[in-house]
């Protein structure tokens, strides 16, 4: 609810839908370890910057921002884990940003629930008039094993970008072994670019709802429960 920084050097544990509200920023220093303790359903745990608040998470090549589950061995220094394989998936939720831009949902009304938090958390709402929105900047973060099981058919994407407005900043993002989406825009006008999927376990890259941004310069790597590279679905309302 107040302007935090997680500082170089340190490891944080997510016990469970953590949020940065309404006029709060979270600055995540390069190198910062973000580790998401097990959960399903309701209790997933996950990374929420909800609409009005912002994330400044910028890494370097040298010192990427790492979000990863509490199995994983790795220490802030270390880029490669030294106990999870590449293909381990589901293990905890992931990162979601929400914004106010506008997207073409069912029903024709301006803002809706994002998936795969629950109903009774107002702040998964998303969407609004602001196409110019801007959620913060988010630069050379890797996303991993991720996407816990929400309900029947619904778990968290690696990167959810809802209603995301174009005056946010995403480059150089990578999404390893998440077992939905790698990265799912929902409307918003927010571009992407640098992109690595690897090992998604739905889509690796999904579009909905009349998403009006650019992916710019983006590699997928398939694995085996890998569905489709690109699932691209336009206006709902």
């Amino acid at each position: 609810t107040t302007n935090t920084t997680w500082t170089t050097g340190k490891t944080y544990i997510l016990g469970g839908r953590i949020t940065v509200t309404s006029g709060a920023k979270l600055t995540i220093q390069p190198g910062v370890v973000v580790k998401g303790e097990a959960g399903t359903g309701a209790n997933a745990t996950a990374l929420i910057i909800a609409r009005g608040a912002q994330i400044d998470a910028q890494g370097t090549a040298t010192q990427p921002i790492i979000f990863t589950s509490v199995a994983d061995e790795i220490a802030p220094g270390q880029v490669v884990s030294p106990n999870l394989e590449p293909t381990l998936e589901g293990l905890w939720g992931g990162v979601l940003v929400l914004g106010r831009a506008r997207g073409s949902f069912a029903g024709d009304v301006n803002e809706i629930q994002i998936e795969g938090i629950p109903p009774s958390d107002t702040n998964g709402l998303f969407g609004g008039t602001n196409d110019a929105d801007n959620s913060g900047i988010i630069k050379f973060i890797s996303i991993r094993h991720g996407g816990a099981l929400i309900g029947e058919g619904n778990e968290i994407n690696g990167l959810t970008l809802g209603g995301v407005g174009s005056g946010t900043v995403i480059e150089n993002v990578e999404v390893v072994a998440n077992q939905d989406d790698g990265i799912e825009w929902f409307g918003g006008t927010v571009s992407v670019k640098n992109a690595l999927v690897w090992n998604s376990g739905d889509d690796a890259i999904d579009t909905d709802q009349s998403w009006a941004g650019t992916l710019d310069n983006f590699i997928v790597i398939s694995g085996q429960n890998t569905d489709h590279a690109l699932e691209i679905d336009g206006p709902e309302g």
